[in-house]
């Protein structure tokens, strides 16, 4: 597809009026290796489709690694984010934010993929709630803040992924600090940080990129959450 086709069907610019622009945007120096995939932490690479819930996936992903931290694997509905959250200030597939969907979750639950089975497409509200439930929403802003995060827990972030769509391999720099897509953090090392995205695991390396460390693509501009 055209780089406008891409951008039309997988990302969502995302006003936020809050958001100022971080100033924190040094590499910060890392002085170790981590790697949250290969301790078992991170659930599986996922297909959002020809829908702009990264949001959704971002948030579920948190929540699934969360929850394999705590010695579960559950596989957790992010239709039911993408249908029942519009009241945080989430719009389905035209576009949301990772930690208004948990949000959500902190005050309603989220059922599982079997029971809310995921379409790729904004739909009415089937339930609100579930058995897999949250206390709290921290976050994190700024590169430091988010290289220390990270020693603990997988966390989402957000990124300026409009030139991702012919990513392949290697350690990805070319990009601005426009946000319009939220992912997973789940590895840093002194020389990247390692992207859990949602765009199935054919894209990319098996699902994942691998960005320059920094404030690269300004995923240290938005605030970065995880759960409790």
């Amino acid at each position: 597809m055209t780089d406008e086709e891409f951008q039309k069907t997988f990302l969502n610019p995302r006003p936020n009026p809050n958001l100022v622009l971080n100033e924190d945007v040094e590499a910060v120096p890392i002085n170790a290796d981590i790697d949250w995939t290969t301790k078992g932490m991170v659930s599986a690479v996922k297909n959002q489709g020809s829908c702009g819930s990264c949001w959704a996936f971002s948030a579920v992903g948190i929540m699934e690694s969360f929850s394999l931290m705590k010695g579960k694997s559950v596989n957790l509905a992010e239709q039911q984010l993408v249908d029942c959250s519009k009241k945080y200030g989430n719009q389905g597939c035209n576009g949301g934010f990772n930690y208004q969907g948990l949000a959500y979750v902190k005050d309603h639950g989220i059922t599982s993929t079997s029971n809310y089975p995921y379409t790729a497409k904004t739909q009415t509200c089937k339930t609100d709630g579930g058995d897999f439930k949250i206390s709290s929403v921290p976050s994190t802003k700024g590169c430091s803040g988010l290289s220390s995060a990270i020693a603990s827990r997988p966390i989402g972030v957000s990124a300026d992924a409009t030139n991702w769509s012919r990513y392949s391999s290697g350690i990805f720099s070319n990009c601005g600090r426009n946000l319009n897509h939220d992912i997973l953090l789940v590895g840093i090392s002194s020389t990247y940080y390692k992207i859990k995205n949602s765009w199935s695991a054919t894209w990319g390396e098996k699902g994942y990129i691998r960005l320059a460390p920094g404030n690269t693509c300004g995923v240290c501009d938005d605030k970065s959450p995880w759960v409790a």
